[in-house]
């Protein structure tokens, strides 16, 4: 009897495992493109299942972010790790620094989760906590080898994302690459070699800055 109850109960663990699927997948999604403003709700709607069934899995909406973004955040922690391993370090900085980026202008709920909310604090703050050594070791090495200018700071670079960020949001509708533009501004800026100035981007168009401005943000749907 003992066997046929162990036997019956594999379908639904398979089952549980396949909605937990489906969630993971459906969240990463309905984040990336809506940010974590998205509720519960929504990814349910998504993944086809019951907002019951969700809640099974993640009693609430901070478990279910801790979940996806734990190895979002790990993901920026290894880009850093590998800027690191580049024989020129501004180069391996400036390259972190644009893929960091691309990341997060490609998912806002990743942005929202770095730079905005308190969902995941627990093991989400522990793995964002790794970031920061890891980025101070990439502004010292360029700084030692006279790359980039003395006064920067980690601490600069979450004001630097959101900034950029702010770009990639408002202009994701219309042109989604112009984040490009202004980060190759900033990167500018901070470099002790100025002479050659860097290649922009192309600009935008009045079109692209009159939309930015007064309709807001360019939240993908």
């Amino acid at each position: 009897m003992a066997a046929a109850t162990e036997h019956e109960s594999r379908p639904l663990r398979a089952d549980a495992a396949r909605n937990r699927g489906r969630i993971l997948e459906a969240a990463t999604e309905v984040f990336a493109q809506r940010g974590l403003d998205a509720t519960l709700d929504d990814v349910a709607h998504h993944a086809g299942v019951g907002v019951g069934t969700v809640y099974r899995r993640f009693p609430n909406k901070e478990a279910l972010v801790e979940a996806l973004f734990e190895k979002a955040i790990d993901g920026v922690v290894g880009l850093a790790l590998e800027a690191a391993t580049f024989a020129d370090s501004w180069e391996g900085l400036v390259w972190f620094i644009e893929n960091a980026t691309q990341l997060q202008a490609e998912d806002l709920g990743l942005r929202d989760v770095l730079l905005h909310s308190s969902y995941g604090h627990d093991r989400v703050a522990r793995a964002r906590g790794r970031i920061e050594p890891a980025v101070t070791r990439l502004v010292e090495r360029a700084q030692f080898d006279g790359h980039l200018r003395p006064d920067i700071v980690q601490a600069d670079f979450p004001m630097i994302e959101m900034m950029v960020g702010a770009v990639a949001e408002y202009t994701d509708g219309l042109a989604p690459d112009l984040w490009r533009r202004y980060l190759a501004i900033v990167l500018d800026g901070m470099s002790m070699h100025r002479g050659a100035l860097s290649v922009l981007p192309d600009a935008p168009s009045r079109k692209v800055v009159e939309r930015a401005l007064t309709t807001g943000k360019f939240r993908r749907c």
